[in-house]
């Protein structure tokens, strides 16, 4: 099957008005993506401030808007413990996991291609003059 190719489903993103762009969004965007890998590490679940140290330079503000959008679309669930103080844990659902394993597979190959991709940068900067 050509990638280019769309099954036969009831959902299609490229349509400006289909549901599955927002949540395309959530699960892409910068943020999105690395709270779902981080969520995705052995330990399992992580507490809000460890979830802020693993992805370095999310601000408090965004990675709650980041977690309760992950958590409307049904990838990250959230326990909050009636502790004192409290405890909120997040971890990946079951559908959060599976976006995740494939995130990660995308961020493994992007990561072991920076070489190449910082090579084109400069070639390009070079050739616009931006050095």
């Amino acid at each position: 099957m050509d990638l280019t190719d769309t099954p036969d489903l009831a959902y299609d993103v490229f349509s400006k008005t289909c549901p599955s762009r927002g949540t395309l969004e959530h699960v892409t965007g910068r943020w999105g993506a690395l709270t779902l890998s981080a969520l995705a590490a052995p330990e399992g679940s992580l507490r809000f401030n460890e979830l802020r140290r693993r992805v370095d330079g999310v601000s408090e503000k965004m990675l709650s808007q980041t977690l309760q959008a992950l958590e409307r679309d049904g990838l990250v669930h959230r326990d909050a413990q009636p502790t004192n103080p409290p405890r909120v844990d997040y971890e990946l659902t079951p559908l959060g996991r599976e976006v995740a394993e494939r995130l990660l597979v995308l961020i493994h190959f992007v990561e072991g291609r920076m070489d190449e991709v910082l090579g084109a940068r400069e070639r390009y900067d070079v050739t616009r003059g931006c050095r």
